[in-house]
């Protein structure tokens, strides 16, 4: 969580690294990806069992983490996603229904299977995405934004909210739109990347890494894939948090 990202090494003060128990890329998964839904969900969620939770790139870094801890409160969980094979790693990690929007348009899904609507929704696309899940929030639904990647390519990396709208829409159902930022939460992050760290350990928390063995380069090895490693994360090909491998340098002085 320190400035310093794109590098073969940097260094950090000792109070602010975590202990990990094994030097495998599944913890790097945790770092920003499992923090942010770990304590939005808890800070924001209110999830209790039987509720009906929305994840939308439910198959992507951060989405996985959502849909697991969803799950893990016994809430009913349905996940968007791109792909049959992303599809089956929802269902592989308890997604209750995956939408392939590849296949079906999930706006018809939501209102046919969930007419009474959703209580949550963990939101990471934005634009259409963002649109479809305010419509499908039920009575005092909630909607947490913790991103939108569909928009992060624009110049400004916003899209305009539609106020003359976005009000009467949330004030007929008595909803609420929070926007969470990890950096806000900062008191909250080592007891979060403690509990993370020891359900990855047991192996009770699925921490999917993409390290683009199925790009067209091949898998993303040293700095100069960073940029092949970006594009296949906005394509959305990744299922999981894409990770770059950087080659270990033996300095016999050191």
């Amino acid at each position: 969580m320190a400035p310093g990202s794109f590098a073969e090494y940097t260094v950090v003060p000792a109070h602010i690294a975590t202990l990990v128990p094994a030097v495998t890329p599944e913890y790097l998964t945790l770092l920003v990806s499992g923090t942010t839904a770990y304590i939005s969900l808890k800070e924001l969620g209110g999830l209790e069992e039987g509720k009906k939770v929305l994840v939308t790139a439910a198959a992507g870094g951060t989405g996985q983490f959502a849909v697991q801890l969803a799950k893990k409160a016994k809430c009913h969980v349905i996940g968007t996603c791109s792909s049959a094979q992303k599809s089956a790693f929802l269902r592989s990690i308890g997604c209750d229904r995956p939408i392939d929007y590849s296949m079906e348009r999930v706006g018809p899904v939501l209102r046919q299977e969930y007419p009474g609507g959703v209580d949550v929704v963990y939101e990471s696309v934005g634009g259409a995405m963002f649109d479809l899940a305010v419509q499908a929030l039920a009575i005092k639904g909630r909607l947490i934004v913790i991103g939108f990647i569909s928009g992060y390519q624009t110049p400004t990396g916003l899209s305009p909210v539609r106020a003359e709208t976005l009000p009467a829409k949330l004030l007929q159902k008595s909803a609420s739109v929070r926007g969470f930022f990890l950096n806000h939460y900062l008191s909250e992050y080592r007891e979060a990347m403690g509990h993370l760290v020891k359900m990855c350990a047991s192996g009770d928390l699925v921490c999917q890494v993409d390290l683009g063995d199925l790009s067209a380069g091949g898998r993303f090895t040293g700095l100069e894939a960073v940029f092949r490693a970006v594009d296949y994360m906005y394509m959305g090909r990744n299922t999981g948090k894409v990770v770059v491998e950087l080659p270990h340098s033996v300095n016999s002085k050191l």
